[in-house]
């Protein structure tokens, strides 16, 4: 039997890193189309110092941890260099590829990216030599000029940035002064708004598949994702799953959200480098058994396959589309899919679901009716509001998760297989 052991480099979160450890050993093993057994565990890292000849354990990590600590992003770095462990995501292009280099490839591959202008910083960066570099180089700059130019309503927003801090809506030359005086020492991004959009779709992609979700910012987290089907057309639908997957095959992303603005039949993407999508239980919650099963899927998949780890990048294959001024924007679009589809595996990847794990959404069904979910969702929620909502918020989590459980059943027969 070969036996696989995943690894999850985890921050704060307790609830999705539960829910995965009890679906992928209830899932159990799964054979091969070869007939071999391949076996799975998981188990959590721990950070301490590492030789860098040291052999590692794990098939596969699953990392929500090194974008900020640098310590496991330095391990991450040696075991995809020396060892070939397949990793979610890739610490070398979410290191560099922050969200500024990401607007500009997708530019290039003429997605409709919003204008976005980089501003230099408000006060100057903590080196000895930066006064004299600015007194030779640095050329003055009207900020407003630069705003005007963009146009009004605009947002300001850090250019790596995540979690939506230090985003402010810009909607005059006081509240422009007022965002830049507050960036401080923070390279910012100017970038026009997509006023007056008819939907924010929120998508998630987890290898080659993608969810894509209806998303309310203006709410609180608990209510932005609203349980919606069909509020997109289906053309439109396709663009936004094809730009998902586009961006994490361009940059071997593999677990990752991105944002898109729907104006007038036009899919906007404003937000698409996430090192760590969102995936919590109280933010996802209808949609969190699926986000779930499709990590699971993905990891059992790339190990039982003998998927490689490509650290390298093809970016040269995407331009030489993006060049042609014989393609439309949605040939254009046709080819970056089949790219991606390539990257992915896709047609593999849905015939080992259907063939291998046909059994994974009756193993989730049962899991999320019972009460052992329930607990890890009263958990949850103790620990994420004040004692005085607590009864308010888990009954408002199980109602969400109820009407999955309701869904989920009626797409079973009663025989358990899919209807």
């Amino acid at each position: 039997m070969n036996r696989h052991l995943v690894g999850l480099l985890l921050g704060t979160e307790e609830d999705w890193p539960r829910a995965f450890e009890t679906i992928l050993r209830r899932t159990g093993p799964v054979r091969s189309g070869g007939g071999e057994e391949h076996a799975f565990d998981v188990e959590r890292i721990t950070i301490e110092p590492f030789d860098l000849r040291d052999k590692p354990r794990y098939d596969l990590v699953i990392d929500r941890l090194a974008y900020w600590y640098y310590v496991p992003r330095e391990w991450l770095k040696k075991i995809a260099l020396m060892d070939d462990v397949y990793l979610l995501n890739s610490p070398f292009t979410f290191q560099s590829m922050e969200k500024h280099a990401a607007y500009c490839a997708m530019m290039r591959l003429g997605l409709k990216v919003p204008d976005t202008v980089l501003v230099p910083f408000k006060n100057p960066p903590d080196n000895a030599k930066w006064a004299y570099t600015a007194s030779r180089y640095n050329q003055p700059f009207d900020l407003e000029a630069v705003a005007e130019r963009i146009g009004y309503p605009l947002y300001m927003k850090p250019y790596d940035g995540g979690a939506w801090v230090g985003v402010t809506r810009i909607k005059n030359r006081d509240d422009l002064h007022a965002a830049y005086d507050a960036s401080g020492q923070r390279l910012m991004h100017l970038q026009k708004a997509v006023d007056g959009y008819d939907v924010f779709a929120r998508s998630l992609s987890i290898g080659p598949e993608t969810m894509v979700m209806k998303f309310r910012p203006e709410l609180p987290m608990h209510d932005r994702y609203e349980v919606a089907h069909g509020f997109l057309t289906p053309d439109v639908g396709e663009e936004v799953v094809t730009i998902s997957r586009l961006v994490n095959a361009f940059f071997r992303w593999e677990f990752n959200s991105c944002e898109n603005l729907v104006a007038g039949g036009e899919v906007h993407p404003i937000d698409y480098a996430n090192a760590c999508p969102d995936v919590a239980l109280t933010s996802l919650h209808y949609y969190f058994p699926w986000a779930m099963a499709a990590l699971v899927r993905w990891t059992m998949f790339t190990m039982v396959a003998g998927r490689k780890p490509r650290l390298d990048l093809d970016m040269a294959a995407y331009f030489a589309i993006a060049d042609r001024d014989d393609l439309s924007y949605g040939d254009k679009l046709a080819g970056y899919r089949r790219l991606a589809d390539d990257y992915f595996e896709t047609e593999r990847y849905l015939d080992f679901c259907a063939s291998r794990l046909s059994h994974l959404d009756e193993v989730v069904l049962e899991w999320v009716d019972s009460a052992d979910f329930d607990t890890l969702l009263v958990e949850t929620v103790r620990a994420s509001y004040p004692a005085a909502e607590h009864d308010r918020f888990v009954a408002h989590f199980r109602g969400l998760v109820g009407l999955w459980v309701t869904d989920a059943k009626a797409a079973l027969d009663p025989g358990g297989q899919p209807a």
